[in-house]
């Protein structure tokens, strides 16, 4: 009879623990419900509670612990860094180019041509790394030094606000060229420039150099210099064929004479070479481009060839090799298109060559 009194009692002790225990976690549930912070709430209205049970005779107290709330408006402060980035004190170093410039003393009697030649450049690329020289190349002045670039193309100061695109723009390159150029030391991803640092645009030209035919210090009855080269006021075919193609009108200020591409090409008078190279400026039709100034007051112009074999301020003579025929520039076929200018006033040729001619229009 003991024991069963001692079962029941132990049995009412346990429900009474149990029926505690479900009221606080039907509290907190409803707390979680109704407040972001469900989980510290339960926490901070849990209840102490204290259930005696006797137990053969002696007193058992049950007690809930009762959490220490946090102040009212604070949050909890995490000491835990192994996830933070270790801090990286480096900062960005932009490099200036670097770049290895041979310099070159300019002889008496040496030309762009001959200068170029000898580095293995343009002679564009003269003007391009000196661009304080006049495009007059005549204007070379012995013992002058001259910057000779490694690569054809223009040495570009950088100014203040520009951009690798608006330099590109300027020289009509793409940026990958200056980009991929590395004496510019120009990195990934930030590509920056330094004002007043100087950047090889390959490439690139900002014009050509032209001659003009030297003149002597005699001057003749009015005063005015001579010319030192003079041709003979004759002139012959400047090929061999005769087959016209397109002949001299209003719209067309030359011949056409039709030929197999690679036919030499001779000199029509004798003068002095003015112009040597790819046309550019007013004459960006003509491809391959040779004019003579006949020190007359006469030129004559031989265009879209397929190579030139003078330079300027070479001196001709009349019937001597120049250069070949060929189709460059804006032609529709191998031939060479041939000019008579008197005094800049564009003449019939026709008019000043003899022999006969073939009609192939």
């Amino acid at each position: 009879m003991r024991n069963d009194h001692r079962f029941w009692h132990r049995l009412s002790g346990h429900l009474i623990l149990a029926g505690g225990a479900l009221i606080l976690i039907a509290v907190g549930q409803f707390q979680r419900g109704s407040s972001p912070s469900g989980a510290e709430l339960v926490a901070a209205t849990a209840v102490s509670t204290q259930v005696s049970v006797a137990e053969d005779g002696v007193e058992v107290t049950a007690v809930s612990p009762t959490p220490t709330l946090p102040p009212q408006g604070t949050l909890p402060v995490v000491n835990d860094s192994s996830l933070a980035p270790l801090p990286n004190p480096n900062t960005y170093q932009t490099k200036l180019p670097v770049h290895e410039f041979q310099l070159h003393e300019v002889a008496r009697g040496e030309t762009p041509n001959i200068i170029a030649n000898q580095y293995g450049i343009s002679a564009d690329t003269l003007l391009g790394g000196n661009t304080w020289l006049s495009q007059e190349s005549n204007q070379l002045q012995v013992g002058a030094q001259l910057v000779i670039l490694p690569v054809d193309g223009v040495l570009h100061n950088v100014r203040a606000g520009e951009t690798i695109e608006s330099i590109a723009e300027l020289y009509r390159v793409t940026p990958e060229a200056i980009i991929n150029y590395p004496p510019n030391n120009l990195e990934f991803p930030f590509y920056r420039l330094v004002p007043e640092s100087e950047l090889v645009i390959p490439g690139a030209s900002i014009g050509q150099f032209f001659f003009t035919a030297p003149k002597s210090v005699a001057t003749n009855a009015a005063g005015e210099p001579q010319w030192t080269v003079f041709g003979t006021g004759t002139y012959i075919w400047p090929i061999n064929g005769r087959c016209i193609t397109q002949f001299y009108n209003g719209f067309h200020p030359g011949l056409d004479v039709g030929s197999m591409e690679g036919s030499p090409v001779y000199a029509s008078d004798t003068g002095t070479v003015t112009y040597a190279s790819f046309a550019a400026g007013t004459y960006y039709d003509y491809g391959n481009l040779i004019v003579i100034n006949h020190g007359n007051g006469f030129e004559t112009f031989y265009a879209h060839l397929s190579s030139i074999g003078v330079f300027p301020g070479q001196t001709v003579t009349q019937g001597e090799l120049i250069g070949f025929t060929g189709n460059t520039g804006r032609s529709s076929g191998p031939h060479i298109h041939f000019e008579i200018r008197d005094r800049d006033f564009r003449t019939n040729p026709l008019d000043r060559l003899g022999g006969g001619y073939q009609n192939c229009t």
